[in-house]
């Protein structure tokens, strides 16, 4: 079976992410997704979260093509990787990879996805729809 995983604050949750979940799961044939906690949001945006993490969790966990929905690890750590154990790991278009990570991430398939639609469906151009 072929893992692919998916990290995101997805806060708001909206139509560009439902399309990255499909092209993600579309590389393999189990799809977790890792959600950010609001404590991570804070820290990397340097603003709370417009949605809690229970909110985006719950409906996250509703959407059926996704398999398995987790909490992210704390920034800096990234002990899910080791617990999942994916093959590959989805990036959306516009997300970052610093370079003290790149190391880290050495040993997996590392996809970037396309777009959809991002000059609509970006969460900092967003409110919250969930």
């Amino acid at each position: 079976m072929k893992k692919v995983i998916v990290f995101g604050t997805f806060d708001p949750l909206h139509k560009g992410h439902i399309n990255l979940f499909k092209q993600a799961k579309g590389l393999g044939d189990y799809l977790t997704v890792v959600v950010s906690r609001d404590e991570s949001i804070k820290k990397s945006k340097k603003r709370d979260s417009r949605v809690p993490q229970t909110k985006r969790l719950e409906a996250l966990r509703k959407i059926d093509i996704i398999d398995k929905v987790v909490i992210g690890d704390f920034p800096g750590k990234y002990s899910v990787l080791e617990k999942e154990r994916p093959d590959t790991i989805a990036l959306g278009y516009d997300q970052i990879i610093p370079q003290t990570l790149k190391d880290k991430l050495k040993d997996y398939i590392i996809i970037r996805l396309k777009p959809y639609k991002p000059g609509i469906y970006k969460s900092s151009k967003l409110g919250p729809i969930i």
